[in-house]
């Protein structure tokens, strides 16, 4: 019966050894004091994209009703640079990075929302590049006054041959700091 526990108790070593680490991963941050105030009258905004027809977005890749929207900045603790992060979530296409048509009731099919930079650059919401924006989120020079204009559009994007119908889509945004 000893011999039976010794050799029960051996194994256990041995299981923990197999357990051991494979390696570390190491998170580093910044906590900031250069804050910005969201000065649009509120933190969410709503763009409305215009009226268009389905036969300007009948085949996969067209765009239409190109949208400007901004979201300035005011009182930002000190010079540097800000820039929009969009963030990932359920509204998103994780393959192209645009933003899925969320209407229920109506909804038009074969259209997305793209977003875009003030370069007029598509900003793929899923694609974060480096330095914490994604590829095509500029950054933007924070004024002597403490001020910042972040310019962007919205426009349609015909995944296919659209049809008719309401389009309406979310995306949650972080002011990030550099």
């Amino acid at each position: 019966m000893k011999k039976f526990i010794f050799i029960a108790a051996s194994s256990l070593f041995n299981i923990v050894a197999a357990q051991a680490a494979d390696g570390t991963i190491t998170i580093n941050g910044l906590v900031t004091d250069n804050t910005c105030t969201i000065d649009t009258g509120d933190k969410n905004l709503t763009v409305n994209l215009p009226t268009v027809s389905s036969q300007s977005l009948k085949n996969a890749g067209d765009v239409a009703g190109r949208t400007p929207f901004q979201i300035n900045l005011t009182n930002c603790a000190s010079v540097g640079k800000v820039a929009t992060y969009f963030e990932p979530g359920a509204t998103v296409d994780f393959n192209t990075g645009r933003l899925l048509n969320q209407a229920t009731s109506g909804a038009a099919t074969n259209v997305n929302i793209q977003l875009l930079g003030s370069n007029n650059a598509v900003i793929p919401v899923i694609a974060k590049g480096a330095s914490g924006a994604q590829d095509n989120s500029q950054w933007v020079n924070v004024s002597a006054g403490g001020n910042a204009d972040l310019n962007y559009y919205a426009e349609y994007y015909a995944t296919g041959a659209s049809t008719a119908g309401t389009v309406t889509s979310q995306v949650k945004y972080t002011i990030i700091y550099q």
